[in-house]
């Protein structure tokens, strides 16, 4: 007695081992691992080692002087500057710092010996420290002095210029927590395509209202930011749906991996390479090629040039964030039509055929699924009651596409297509005919029992929650929030490990159907 105590308790102890960690919560541990260390080597890549690299610059010069200027300067080692433009006079090259089309110019004094630096502090100081020491080693080697001359300086507010990246940020994080959170409280994928508009929908009050909020905290609240409130609020809103739609769509196609994947993009990559901390320029080549085609830093791009640019150059990162947002739009709907029609998902049943499942003759109700591993052999179905027809009590149903008689039950041995009437008593066990006195086959299934089955996956949200059931497998049946019942996949059950209560009574008839 001892001894089978401790090999029960070894059992069990064997079987929580097993059981408390699954092998898809192994794979997506793996997953977490592999994006923990992605973000150490993306955010430490890029930034550990910042330099100046090909920064747009415009020489302000006489035609001659500023040609050889020029020269001069794009052949520096390791290319810390391009010339972009060379003109004549000084409002000139303001204007282009001013349009962001350069990051600074450099206006050279032929009659004196001192120039100047013409930088935008409101771009982020980074690049305009760095500026200031690149022209600094180039005016020691001309023998001449330097003067930097901050043309648009962030708020006293602003500290660094940082303001606008950390509220994209938290644009960028809101847009995929509320998509998240939508697939947490009823599945990562819509399962038709009027569950993905609602989210959607859903998803574009929540942007007005994250758009909206983050521009008044930063603005009037806050006075951290200069510009138009309702420029930001609008470019908010336009950030959260970008990235929470985008989400959707990663999670429509991969379900709860789509989450990781969405913070792979936006976090992982997407936060290093928006230029923040450290301007465009100053990244090595890989964050510095893709972080204006993601949406942290189109977003923070175009809100510096609200707060500090009236608004200039903000056409191509609007352009970036509409195409996400449309994108993701388009593909969320994709993937939730595909879902719907994918093969499995509702199958057809060939009426002629007569397509039938097997019950489980394993002394358990019909409502619940055999387990893995499980065997049985198929039993006759009870007799349900039925009307003074003949026909069972349960409501029917026309088929829409052939005109036959379906039932939630079992079918009238007349009406079902394919079977045959009984033409004697019935009979249960192996020695069954095919038939029984209430027409169902020995399987206890009918061909519109199945196809019951597989419209009632039509409730999943999750297609990873979704398991098509073949000949001889039952879907148990759980409560739902109505008190109604519901089929669910057996891993879905809330004890799966439990044993049924009825299990091994000698064969209780099975519950029945609605």
């Amino acid at each position: 007695m001892a001894s089978d105590r401790a090999h029960a308790g070894r059992r069990g102890i064997t079987k929580d081992l097993v059981t408390a960690v699954t092998p898809r919560a192994v794979l997506l541990i793996l997953g977490v691992l592999a994006l923990q260390l992605a973000f150490i080597a993306s955010y430490v890549g890029a930034f550990h080692k910042p330099s100046p690299h090909r920064v747009p610059i415009a020489v302000v010069a006489p035609e001659q002087a500023g040609a050889e200027l020029a020269r001069q300067l794009d052949a520096l080692d390791g290319d810390p500057v391009e010339v972009k433009r060379t003109v004549t006079d000084r409002a000139t090259g303001e204007r282009l710092v001013r349009d962001r089309e350069v990051d600074a110019a450099f206006v050279a004094d032929p009659a004196g010996d001192t120039d100047d630096l013409v930088v935008a502090t409101g771009a982020g100081a980074s690049l305009a420290q760095a500026l200031e020491g690149v022209f600094t080693q180039v005016q020691e080697g001309r023998q001449r002095n330097l003067e930097t001359v901050d043309l648009v300086p962030a708020t006293r507010g602003d500290a660094r210029g940082l303001t606008s990246f950390y509220l994209v940020v938290g644009w960028c994080v809101g847009g995929y927590l509320c998509a998240a959170i939508m697939a947490m409280s009823y599945g990562a994928r819509p399962s038709n395509m009027t569950r993905a508009l609602i989210r959607i929908v859903a998803l574009a009050l929540y942007s007005v209202a994250a758009g909206a909020g983050g521009a008044a905290l930063v603005g009037p609240v806050l006075d951290a930011l200069p510009g138009s409130s309702f420029e930001l609020a609008a470019l908010g809103a336009l950030v959260v749906f970008a990235v929470g739609a985008a989400t959707l769509a990663l999670q429509a196609l991969a379900g709860v991996v789509g989450i990781g994947l969405a913070i792979l993009l936006i976090v992982v990559l997407g936060n290093p390479s928006a230029g923040g901390a450290y301007a465009g320029p100053l990244l090595p080549t890989f964050w510095r090629e893709i972080g204006p085609a993601l949406p942290p830093g189109a977003g923070t791009w175009a809100a510096r040039s609200i707060a500090y640019f009236d608004g200039a150059a903000v056409t191509m990162p609007l352009v970036v964030l509409g195409g996400w947002a449309v994108a993701g739009v388009a593909l969320t709907l994709l993937f939730a039509l595909r879902h719907r029609r994918r093969p499995g998902a509702h199958r057809a049943v060939d009426a002629s055929a007569g397509a039938t499942a097997a019950e489980w003759d394993d002394g358990t109700d019909d409502t619940a699924a055999p387990r893995a591993g499980e065997t049985g052999t198929p039993t006759a179905a009870p007799t349900e009651p039925t009307d003074d027809n003949g026909s069972h009590a349960h409501a029917r149903a026309a088929d829409d596409n052939t005109g036959t008689e379906r039932a939630r039950g079992h079918d009238n041995p007349g009406t079902r297509p394919g079977t045959a009437p009984a033409a004697g008593p019935a009979t249960s066990g192996p020695a069954a005919s095919g038939t029984t006195a209430s027409g169902a086959t020995a399987s206890g299934t009918t061909a519109d029992d199945e196809s019951d089955y597989a419209t009632d996956f039509e409730d999943y949200d999750d297609v990873e929650d979704v398991r098509v059931y073949q000949e001889g497998e039952r879907p148990p049946r759980v409560p739902d929030e109505r008190g109604d019942t519901e089929r669910r996949a057996p891993h879905d059950r809330e004890h799966p490990d439990e044993e049924r209560p009825d299990e091994g009574n000698g064969g209780a008839a099975p519950s029945e159907r609605r």
